[in-house]
């Protein structure tokens, strides 16, 4: 009896001592992961941060960015209304703009008060003119848009 007390004692503690392996490399592999899940973690909160044109903007996206965006339009000398929509309207006005291949080499500015849009600046020929004109009014929201784009030919000779 006392052979196989003493056999499964030591079978026992073979088992524990086998389990008692380096660590190491198992740590290092969680640090690592751990490590990589944060990266991706801050990547893909700037990723949101910063919503590309092509994503569109959303509502979320402008509340939760709200006060850089005011101040951005007031540092670039845009005007931004004291209606409720205004600050949206802006920002979703000029994601728009941006997002259409066919107006980026123009130079559109975007005012809103009290949901009405001003578009000023210069476009290349006149159907930009008229299709930055209908991307404003496509903006829910907008009550008018009022289009005092300059159209100028563009300097192709460069």
């Amino acid at each position: 009896m006392r052979n196989k007390i003493a056999a499964v004692l030591i079978a026992t503690l073979a088992m524990a001592m086998a389990g008692c392996g380096d660590t190491t490399n198992y740590n290092a592999n969680v640090n690592t992961n751990r490590a990589a899940n944060a990266n991706v973690a801050v990547a893909n909160a700037n990723a949101s941060a910063t919503p590309s044109p092509r994503r569109g903007m959303t509502r979320a996206d402008y509340d939760r960015d709200k006060d850089r965006y005011t101040r951005e339009a007031k540092d670039t000398g845009r005007t931004i209304g004291s209606g409720l929509n205004d600050g949206w309207i802006w920002v979703k006005t000029k994601f728009d703009l941006a997002a259409a291949d066919d107006l980026r080499d123009s130079t559109i500015n975007v005012d809103v008060d009290n949901d009405v849009v001003t578009l000023s600046g210069t476009v290349g020929n006149a159907a930009q003119k008229t299709q930055a004109e209908t991307i404003a009014k496509s903006i829910e929201g907008v009550k008018s848009v009022k289009n005092i784009l300059k159209v100028t030919a563009s300097n192709t000779n460069k």
